[in-house]
């Protein structure tokens, strides 16, 4: 006699359930990741640029304002930047905090450091 081979239905079910669980928690979750790597992609990039190297606070700001609102960045702005300088180089960073709704009453709460240092 030959043992049963495969997937029972209720196994398949489950399965399915869990799967679908997990991609709705991605698409829930993913544009926050999605926000983070834009801002962190931002920050490497006025951190890099020449023109603003000896600059005020201020011109860095407004630099990233602008940037801001092409990339459609709205969880920090030019006021939440921690801008420091080691010699002739700008290191940026911020620390903010998304809360997503999952479903129901039950959110997820995820903290971000960006920084354009390594």
């Amino acid at each position: 006699m030959h043992k049963q081979r495969g997937v029972s239905l209720t196994g398949l079910i489950v399965w399915l359930v869990i799967g679908i669980f997990v991609i709705l928690l991605a698409f829930k979750l993913g544009p926050a990741y999605m926000e983070y790597s834009a801002i962190k992609t931002q920050f490497k990039i006025l951190a890099n640029d020449p023109s603003l190297m000896g600059v005020a606070r201020r011109e860095v700001e407004g630099a990233f304002a602008k940037r801001a609102m092409m990339e459609d960045i709205r969880s920090i702005g030019p006021a939440d930047l921690q801008i420091v300088r080691e010699g002739d180089q700008v290191i940026i960073s911020s620390e903010y905090s998304v809360r997503v709704p999952l479903f129901g009453n039950i959110s997820a709460c995820l903290e971000f450091n960006p920084t354009s240092g390594k």
